[in-house]
């Protein structure tokens, strides 16, 4: 049984639209790589799904929750528990100031195209320290959670294997693999390296420091239901208990306190803005809003984070 009835959709687009695109290009083959477009749009959904489901649960009972995780795994391209460590306890908790594996501004702090994309790569590293750690503190003292990992890894890595194999058995190496490309790998690759874009957009020139403005939001409607209401992302720092279908409303409650430059109707025109005319003129470029993740108010930081603050920058910190 769901937890909330808007989760119908979820369970749509995971066992019933998105399986019938995969299956079209097995059956036809031909069609491999002409639904990349889907595919992909597939991939970042998965991604959106399993941030979701480790925010709220979708169902009921844990056991269907377990199954849940594990076939996301598989479909999504990487166990979902990852998103325990390194977003739910460090990025929801320093939110892009000193101490988030995920910080935007580790090596710079322009927003450029360059930036932008190669953040997967970099933020990949630096979550690698959280995700192992987890585990082997889950190994020492919850071996449930342990088993349930271990278990992503395993319908992770039996699903793909399968699915490959299946693909070859169907219509040989060649066309095999190009139809397990476009079906799985590609959407997976997309799947993981969306998320973590999308993460980059929503935080980067955004004030850490501020009640409101410490996320960029991209508010269309029409986006936000394909995308299950991830646009909405001040609203869901502030409530990340909070159901993806209860977002849009909570949005709306506080949008008049959120700077205009980070209400973003359109995230395609944001990117065209900032990356391809921002190659050509500053203007177009987002600018810091606030304060910056190394410029809390007052010039002071807590113990905590002037801790981290020493870490993550190589400095000593100083104490007011």
């Amino acid at each position: 049984m769901l937890r909330y009835a808007a989760d119908r959709r979820t369970m749509v687009w995971s066992f019933i639209l998105f399986p019938s695109v995969i299956a079209v290009q097995y059956v036809m083959p031909q069609l491999a790589g002409w639904m990349l477009p889907i595919g992909l749009y597939m991939g970042f959904c998965y991604g959106v799904f399993s941030h979701n489901h480790n925010h709220t649960p979708t169902f009921v009972k844990k056991s269907h929750n377990t199954l849940f995780a594990a076939y996301l795994s598989f479909i999504y391209g990487y166990p979902t528990f990852a998103w325990i460590p390194t977003h739910n306890l460090n990025h929801h908790r320093f939110v892009n100031k000193a101490g988030d594996a995920t910080i935007t501004w580790r090596y710079s702090r322009a927003n450029t195209w360059t930036v932008a994309w190669t953040y997967f790569f970099v933020s990949s590293y630096w979550q690698a320290g959280p995700i192992k750690e987890y585990l082997t503190k889950a190994k020492a003292k919850h071996p449930k959670l342990y088993r349930q990992a271990i278990g992503q890894y395993v319908a992770l890595i039996v699903g793909q294997v399968s699915m490959l194999a299946l693909a070859i058995a169907l219509h040989g190496t060649k066309t095999g693999l190009w139809v397990y490309t476009s079906a799985f790998l590609l959407p997976g690759f997309f799947a993981l390296w969306s998320m973590m874009f999308i993460n980059y957009i929503q935080h980067v020139h955004c004030d850490p420091w501020s009640k409101h403005n410490h996320s960029r939001n991209f508010v269309s409607p029409y986006a936000n239901y394909l995308v299950f209401n991830a646009g909405y992302h001040a609203v869901h720092h502030e409530n990340s208990g909070m159901h993806w279908s209860e977002l849009a409303l909570a949005h709306e409650k506080i949008a008049h306190q959120i700077d205009p430059e980070l209400k973003q109707a359109s995230i395609f025109w944001f990117c065209i803005r900032s990356y391809l005319l921002g190659a050509f003129s500053d203007r177009f470029r987002t600018k810091q809003v606030g304060r910056a993740a190394d410029n809390p108010p007052n010039g002071e930081l807590s113990l905590e984070t002037a801790e981290v603050a020493a870490e993550e920058l190589g400095v000593n910190a100083q104490m007011a």
